[in-house]
């Protein structure tokens, strides 16, 4: 038996790229994964441009999920910070290329902030994982 509900009511609209809410039911771990930036495992900023920091921040946080023992798809809820709104279609991008054709994606929220600490960061991406015990 499933743990995660996606759920899309219909009262609100649909989109592919997005459930609505996700529903996690006992048993179940969550892993809390913190903003992962766009930076290397010498936590190097791997680019300036906006798609490669997108993809290494979704790298950073596939790692911190696989390091719990789950994968991207235990990934119900993901929190997206962009400094720029331009950023959000490289990101939209790189989000696709990493989850591909996996059904039931999670729920997703984007923000824009004037910073993220490092004047050169140009997203941060953290994540909630529900694993199956």
């Amino acid at each position: 038996m499933s743990v995660v509900t996606h759920l899309n009511p219909p009262s609100l609209p649909a989109s592919p790229a997005f459930s609505q809410a996700v529903k996690v039911a006992a048993p179940a771990t969550l892993v809390f994964i913190g903003g992962q930036n766009g930076v290397d495992t010498s936590g190097q900023l791997v680019s300036d441009q906006a798609d490669e920091q997108c993809a290494q921040a979704l790298r950073n946080v596939e790692s911190a999920v696989q390091a719990a023992g789950g994968t991207i798809a235990d990934i119900v809820k993901w929190t997206i910070t962009v400094t720029d709104r331009a950023v959000i279609g490289p990101g939209f991008g790189a989000f696709q290329q990493l989850w591909g054709q996996r059904p039931n994606p999670p729920a997703i929220s984007v923000q824009i902030v004037t910073g993220l600490g490092n004047p050169d960061f140009l997203v941060e991406i953290e994540a909630v994982a529900a694993l199956s015990d």
